[in-house]
């Protein structure tokens, strides 16, 4: 994607320039410099950083993971060969996902990212009993085989499932109607990128991006024009699949943020 075709993305999606730069990871200051002209020859990752933002919903999307982890197999498999199959006979102790045929090892939360992602799916819980709800909230770990293939099996950290239908010996087949990532610096890159473009491509509604490090919430409703919102955690946030009737309360979450080490 040429500069020109960002300006032109930028527009169409309505994105700031702080926007983009919270994003993409990249400083306010080059994304003003490299839109405005001033920097001529930008770096190339900065670049793809940038077309990650901007490419149109549904475009494919690949992503280098660092955090990407091989365990092997009898057969001896490579990256992208994986199946449920081999995710299911992962033992128990090994936390991973399946994407795309790729394991991704997940170390275990610390205290504070359960802490946060508890509150929100308390809130959450708490308004569907007191509304009398169809739908009903989960909290990892929860297997979701987000694709309905062999391919895929992810872990959100909290979820709203308004389909009992998808609920299958525990697990969820297919997406759920709403979920939130906690992310920790291991895992940024695949919350913001890989696992943004899996639950907009899958069916997701909404999805809630929550950085205690830079102590703010990106929220996607993919049913809006507007792709995304973020927000400084010192006013309630609305929920859109229950048209903002259901706002959480994130002035709390806000003060842990401040005691969270990266």
């Amino acid at each position: 994607m040429t500069i020109e075709e960002m300006k032109q993305k930028k527009l169409q999606k309505g994105y700031s320039y702080a926007q983009i730069s919270e994003l993409s990871g990249v400083p306010l200051g080059t994304v003003q410099k490299i839109f405005s002209g001033d920097t001529e020859h930008p770096r190339y990752a900065t670049l793809q950083a940038l077309e990650q933002v901007l490419k149109d919903r549904g475009d494919s999307m690949v992503l280098n993971d660092s955090a990407a982890f091989s365990y092997g197999s009898p057969q001896e498999k490579k990256q992208g060969e994986y199946t449920v199959e081999d995710y299911l006979a992962m033992p128990e102790d090994v936390r991973v996902e399946l994407i795309d045929g790729v394991i991704y090892d997940m170390a275990a939360p610390v205290f504070d990212h359960q802490k946060i992602a508890g509150e929100i799916h308390r809130q959450i819980a708490n308004y569907i009993m007191d509304n009398n709800g169809e739908c009903e909230a989960g909290i990892s770990p929860i297997d979701v085989q987000l694709d309905r293939d062999d391919k895929t099996m992810v872990q959100p950290d909290v979820l709203i499932l308004c389909d009992s239908e998808k609920l299958v010996k525990g697990r969820v087949f297919g997406a759920p109607d709403f979920v939130l990532e906690v992310i920790s610096p291991a895992t940024k890159r695949k919350d913001y990128f890989k696992k943004l473009m899996k639950y907009e491509n899958a069916g997701v509604r909404e999805y809630w991006i929550l950085d205690p490090y830079k102590k703010q919430l990106v929220v996607f409703f993919f049913e809006s024009d507007i792709y995304a919102q973020i927000h400084d955690m010192t006013q309630p946030v609305p929920v859109n699949i229950y048209e903002g009737k259901l706002q959480i309360r994130t002035d709390h979450i806000l003060k842990w943020c401040e005691n969270i080490e990266r």
